[in-house]
């Protein structure tokens, strides 16, 4: 089994838990899916997180005594971050087929080195404009392809894009040493903080909540909060981000077949193309960083063994 030699943890079991990350990520496009027949989007999403924030609560009581004012600081910054991504992933949902919304939300791999180019000045390079380029091809083409159109939901699905690319962006600059589980109980309350804000200002909503609906918010909170946040903690560290960011594409993959096999949803070949054309601009630069990766470690042993 080969294992990561500075960590001595197995590339085979890092890669399993990342993977069954974007198993329960794509599952909670079905699930939002599902809920929305009972409890509309922007109720359902403070729910969630009401939920989330609870459990993490009780798993974070042993580490109260590490809470600080950083970890309150940064954990809120990150969490607004958060809070408009899932605001705009469940408004964008409700408005077009979960397949869309999935390759949709995964443009967030070309906006951070867009974000990063335009607040930084870093270099995007060949690669990643090739795939910006392609992913104008499959939004175009899904514009051409659907029967509505490119409508409101998949424009919000494509900024909760950009929301995500932030949060990814705003994580890396402000969390440090922090600890993972306050860190992560603080923006879960700042989500649901930002949710109830929204519900109220919002027209009262008129919904029963019935079995459907609770088991909806119950996976949501669970498996791609709760969990998700644990395992993506605990087991990226020990990949680098480009080989974290070629696992984390299969994320519209399963929301594809959820999407397929549960909600019975189907698309004409125009659509196809686009969501294929926005899948190849996702994987381009990613494979394209990871063999130049791999060979400058490769120069790099080499000129060692001189």
């Amino acid at each position: 089994m080969n294992q990561n030699p500075a960590t001595g943890v197995s590339h085979l079991k890092v890669y399993s838990f990342l993977i069954l990350t974007t198993i329960f990520w794509g599952g909670s496009f079905i699930f939002n899916k599902i809920g929305f027949r009972e409890v509309p989007p922007v109720a359902f999403f403070a729910i969630r997180f009401t939920v989330a924030t609870v459990i993490m609560a009780c798993i974070c009581i042993p580490r109260w005594r590490n809470f600080t004012f950083e970890t309150l600081k940064g954990g809120f910054l990150v969490g607004l971050a958060l809070a408009a991504t899932n605001f705009t992933f469940v408004v964008g949902l409700s408005g077009t087929s979960v397949t869309r919304a999935g390759f949709l939300n995964n443009l967030f791999v070309l906006f951070i080195p867009l974000i990063c180019f335009i607040l930084w000045r870093h270099r995007v390079g060949a690669a990643g404009l090739a795939g910006i380029i392609l992913a104008m091809g499959g939004i175009w083409q899904l514009a051409q392809g659907g029967a509505g159109g490119f409508s409101r939901g998949d424009l919000i699905s494509t900024v909760c894009a950009v929301f995500i690319a932030i949060h990814i962006i705003t994580v890396s600059r402000i969390l440090k040493d922090d600890d993972v589980y306050l860190v992560s109980l603080v923006q879960f309350a700042t989500v649901m903080i930002c949710g109830w804000i929204l519900v109220l200002v919002s027209p009262p909503p008129q919904f029963a909540m019935g079995l459907e609906s609770a088991v909806a918010i119950a996976y949501c909170a669970i498996f791609p909060t709760v969990i998700c946040f644990t395992i993506q903690n605990t087991w990226q560290r020990y990949t680098n981000p480009t080989q974290a960011g070629l696992i984390y594409t299969l994320d519209p993959v399963w929301s594809m077949i959820g999407g397929f096999l549960v909600l019975g949803e189907r698309m004409n070949s125009g659509e196809w193309l686009g969501c294929l054309l926005i899948f190849c601009a996702v994987l381009l630069p990613l494979c394209i960083r990871y063999l130049r990766e791999r060979h400058l470690k490769r120069a790099a042993a080499f000129s060692g063994r001189k």
